[in-house]
């Protein structure tokens, strides 16, 4: 049944003031910047809670000259031109030299 039927109004209905609802407006309006505040701290912890949840269960594996890697095929093709089904990883390459962590010259191999 609706309520429209039965005349029975909801309690929103039957309390508002249009008085009221302005200044509960201009309260929240004056509330904006602080409550911005609030979500991006709450954001904040959250990533924070996430990132200490992950590096906890990783191991590093630190890449030596000589090793067998794969190179992300995004990275050659950042525009995604080769479509959906190409594959996501290129190589295997030859670790050439260790520039710094996570930064390496690369060789193909001969084959």
């Amino acid at each position: 049944m609706i309520l429209m039927e039965i005349g029975v109004q909801s309690p929103r209905v039957v309390h508002f003031s249009e008085e009221n609802n302005e200044e509960g407006l201009r309260n929240l309006l004056d509330l904006v910047d602080e409550l911005r505040d609030k979500a991006a701290i709450k954001v904040t912890t959250y990533q924070q809670r996430v990132s200490r949840y992950y590096n906890k269960r990783v191991k590093p594996r630190p890449l030596m000259e000589g090793d067998l890697v794969l190179r992300n095929s995004a990275i050659t093709d950042p525009t995604s031109t080769r479509g959906k089904l190409a594959p996501n990883w290129e190589g295997p390459y030859k670790v050439k030299r260790v520039l710094r962590p996570g930064i390496f010259k690369l060789e193909t191999l001969g084959i």
